[in-house]
């Protein structure tokens, strides 16, 4: 899209969309990506996902869930790192699902990266992995509903990805999801955050 056609989309009215630059090395591959204001880590990769990368390897393929996408640096990651990838994003805000499928055309992974709000979403769809670093300052209720939406979207044998932080809750996210009946565990701990793996 091009300056002058900026106008006519808004994701949140109160703020300009501005774009900027976001350098990223991940898995051995350097993104090069565009973030934008009202969209989560604008210019930059958070703490948080960073920790992810750091401490984690890429999938070896299949269908995955980038939950929260944002701008897109994980599920883009991962369609970059692994080939064979297909890889889904999602988030409630318009303007990061454009940025999103904007960064996948430059990337040229437009074929195997799509981003979408979650109503667009086949209702149908699975998922061999999800890789998120959920959104959890939208508070517990909404946190929770937000994971009991998606986890259950996990092929039979599939797992969930995540990066929280400790001082957010990550320990008593764990337990609770144990206690729905989503197994979790620790995959590494690291700057504050802990790496999360729930299987199917």
């Amino acid at each position: 899209m091009s300056t002058e056609d900026e106008h006519y989309f808004s994701a949140d009215p109160s703020v300009a969309f501005t774009r900027k630059p976001v350098e990223a090395e991940v898995w051995g591959h350097r993104l090069s990506l565009v973030s934008g204001s009202g969209v989560f880590a604008q210019g930059r990769v958070d703490v948080g996902t960073a920790v992810l990368f750091r401490e984690t390897r890429p999938p070896a393929g299949g269908r995955v869930l980038d939950l929260g996408c944002g701008y897109g640096v994980i599920g883009l990651a991962v369609a970059v790192a692994a080939e064979t990838a297909v890889v889904t994003g999602v988030d409630v805000n318009e303007r990061a699902v454009l940025l999103a499928n904007e960064n996948a055309a430059s990337l040229g992974v437009a074929d195997r990266y799509t981003a979408l709000t979650p109503d667009a979403v086949a209702p149908d769809a699975v998922f061999d992995e999800i890789w998120s670093n959920p959104p959890i300052r939208i508070g517990k209720p909404a946190l929770h509903e937000l994971l009991l939406t998606w986890l259950p979207r996990l092929a039979p044998g599939g797992r969930a990805v995540m990066v929280v932080g400790k001082n957010l809750g990550a320990d008593s996210l764990q337990r609770w999801l144990g206690e729905q009946g989503h197994p979790t565990t620790r995959l590494a701990s690291a700057k504050g955050f802990r790496i999360l793996e729930t299987r199917a």
